[in-house]
């Protein structure tokens, strides 16, 4: 039996801890919810949040799901900046790529979300079945939104007044 101290359940749902713990402290120390200079509170209210996740084990399930696929895109990132480091000296991302690059990254956390918990599933169903019309209906109104606020937001520029 081969045994690694990171493949254990034990570590698996120790470093998910100390994930939720550091990012919940950082947040709240960033936003300064709770007041200023009360790293000790920050500390037990992310403590607490973060034991609380520990508690319920599908939400480990589906943080523990999540770090691969946030891993893989980091790398991805990283890839692309060291690439267009070499090529261009000094390389600035215009304002349309960092908004477009934003919105594939949030659709790909939606759609990774749906996947571990089983909800892309059920949406796939209800657009798949042919005596849905209303779904197709609906997909078609999503997508026709999306263009309409796409080329809206196109045609100011981003100038601001």
């Amino acid at each position: 039996m081969d045994f690694s101290l990171f493949t254990s359940s034990f570590a698996q749902a120790l470093l998910v801890f100390v994930l939720v713990f550091a990012l919940i402290f950082a947040i709240l120390q960033k936003t300064q919810l709770l007041g200023a200079n009360k790293s000790q509170i920050d500390a037990l209210v992310a403590g607490s949040a973060a034991l609380l996740v520990l508690s319920a084990g599908y939400a480990l399930e589906i943080i523990q799901g999540l770090i691969p696929f946030l891993a893989v895109s980091l790398v991805v990132i990283l890839v692309f900046l060291l690439l267009a480091g070499f090529f261009w000296k000094e390389f600035e991302v215009p304002g349309w790529m960092k908004t477009t690059a934003f919105a594939l990254a949030f659709v790909a956390v939606v759609i990774a979300v749906l996947n571990l918990t089983g909800g892309y599933d059920r949406i796939a169903g209800f657009f798949n079945e042919w005596s849905s019309l209303w779904g197709n209906v609906l997909l078609l109104v999503i997508v026709g939104i999306a263009i309409a606020v796409a080329l809206s937001s196109g045609k100011s520029g981003g100038k601001k007044d």
